[in-house]
C-alpha cells in the first residue's frame, strides 16, 4: 500500500509537469519574442529554432523543444530567464517583453538586433541582468531603464546608441557593473549610482568635468574606464582618493591638469593609471610614488615638463611606466637601468639627457634639441 502510494503521488507529479503551466501571458510575450526576429537569422540547430510553441516552454523535461534559451521558476508557472545563443539572430526586441515580470536575466549579446531599446522595458522590475551588448541597438538609452531598481549588471556596449545618459541614473540604486563602452552617447556625467563597483564608458563622445558630485558616495567603486571621451578640465586630487579604486583609465581625453595627494594612512587599492594621450600639463605629479601597490602607470603624451622625480625609480611595486611624448628634462633615475630593474615601458621622445641608447626604456629617442628649446623658451636643459 506505501509503495502504490509512493508510486501514484510519482505519476501525478510527471503528469502536472507535462500539463501547459506556464502563465499565458509569458507564452504571448515568448511568441511575440520569438516572431520579431527574422526566420532567415535562426539556423535550426539553434536555441530560438527549438521554441515550438506546440510545448510549454516550462514542461520538463526538455527533450527537442525549448532546449535553451529560456529558464523558468521552480513552480514551472513563470519565465525567468532569457539567455540567447550568440549566433547572429537579427531582429527588434519587441516591446511585449514587458509581460516577462518574472524575468531576472535578459541576455541578448553578440547578435545583431537592431531598432530601439523599447520603453515599456521598466515593467520587468525583478530583471537583475541586461546584457545587450554587440549588437545594433540605435537610438536613446530609454528614461525608463532607471525604473530598474533590482538591476546589477547593465551592459549595452558595443551598439550604436546616441543621446545624453539618462539623468536619474543613481535612481538604479542595486547596479554593480555599468557598461555603456562603445557607443555614440554624448553630455556629460550624471550622479552614479551609489553602490556600482565597474564603470566603463569609454569610446563615446562625452564631455565636461569629471566631478566630485558625480561620484560623491561611490565607496566601493574599483574600476573606472572612461577612455577616449571629449573630458577636460582638472582631474581633482578628491578621484585618486576614492577608497576602493583599484583601476584607471583615463587615456584619450582632454584633461589639462590633474592634482594628486598622498593616499590617507599611506593606504590605497589602486594598481594600475592611464591618464595617457591628454593634454595635462606642469610637472610629474611627485605623489603617484606614494600609492604602496601600484604597478603600472602611464602618462604618455602629454604636456608634462620637469625631472622625473626619483621616488618613481626607487618604487618596488612599479612594473610598467610610460612617460614617452611629453617634455622632461634632466638625467633620468639610474636605478631605472640597473641589471636588476623590473621596469618596463617608455621615457622616450622627451627632451632627457643621458638616456642609455641601448636601454628598451629609452626608445623612441628623445625629441630635438631644436624643439625642446622651443617648449622652454631657450633653456630646455637648465
Amino acid at each position: 500500500m506505501f509503495n502504490l502510494v509512493h508510486f501514484l503521488v510519482f505519476v501525478l507529479h510527471h503528469l502536472l509537469q507535462a500539463q501547459a503551466l506556464t502563465l499565458p501571458q509569458d507564452i504571448s510575450a515568448l511568441k511575440a519574442f520569438k516572431s520579431s526576429i527574422k526566420q532567415s537569422s535562426i539556423p535550426s540547430w539553434s536555441c530560438l529554432a527549438s521554441w515550438d510553441f506546440s510545448d510549454d516552454p516550462c514542461a520538463v523535461p526538455h527533450r527537442t523543444r525549448f532546449i535553451c534559451g529560456v529558464s523558468c521558476s521552480p513552480d514551472a508557472t513563470r519565465i525567468t530567464q532569457i539567455t540567447l545563443d550568440p549566433i547572429g539572430y537579427s531582429g527588434q526586441l519587441t516591446p511585449l517583453i514587458s509581460q516577462l515580470t518574472q524575468l531576472t536575466t535578459l541576455d541578448l549579446s553578440d547578435n545583431y538586433f537592431f531598432g530601439r531599446i523599447p520603453s515599456s522595458i521598466s515593467s520587468l522590475r525583478n530583471l537583475q541582468t541586461l546584457i545587450l551588448t554587440s549588437n545594433s541597438f540605435s537610438g536613446s538609452i530609454p528614461d525608463s531603464v532607471t525604473a530598474l531598481k533590482s538591476l546589477e549588471t547593465l551592459d549595452l556596449s558595443h551598439n550604436a546608441l546616441s543621446g545624453k545618459l539618462p539623468k536619474s541614473l543613481n535612481s538604479l540604486t542595486s547596479l554593480k557593473r555599468l557598461d555603456l563602452s562603445y557607443n555614440k552617447l554624448t553630455g556629460f556625467l550624471p550622479k552614479l549610482p551609489s553602490n556600482l563597483l565597474e564603470l566603463a564608458l569609454k569610446a563615446n563622445s562625452l564631455s565636461g568635468y569629471v566631478s566630485k558630485s558625480t561620484f560623491d558616495g561611490l565607496t566601493r567603486l574599483e574600476v573606472v574606464e572612461l577612455s577616449d571621451n571629449s573630458f577636460s578640465g582638472t582631474l581633482g586630487a578628491w578621484f585618486f582618493l576614492l577608497p576602493s579604486l583599484q583601476q584607471v583609465d583615463l587615456a584619450n581625453n582632454s584633461f589639462t591638469h590633474v592634482e594628486i595627494l598622498k593616499p590617507a594612512g599611506g593606504n590605497s587599492d589602486l594598481v594600475a593609471i592611464n591618464l595617457g594621450f591628454n593634454k595635462i600639463g606642469g610637472n610629474l605629479p611627485v605623489n603617484f610614488a606614494d600609492y604602496p601597490i601600484l604597478s603600472s602607470l602611464s602618462l604618455r603624451y602629454n604636456r608634462l615638463r620637469g625631472a622625473i622625480p626619483l621616488g618613481y625609480s626607487k618604487k618596488k611595486s612599479l612594473r610598467r611606466l610610460f612617460l614617452d611624448g611629453n617634455f622632461l628634462i634632466g638625467i633620468p633615475p639610474a636605478e631605472f637601468f640597473a641589471g636588476d630593474t623590473e621596469v618596463t615601458g617608455s621615457l622616450g621622445d622627451n627632451c632627457l639627457w643621458g638616456c642609455p641608447a641601448n636601454s628598451q626604456l629609452c626608445s623612441p629617442r628623445q625629441k630635438s634639441y631644436a624643439i625642446c628649446k622651443r617648449a622652454y623658451s631657450g633653456k630646455p636643459r637648465s
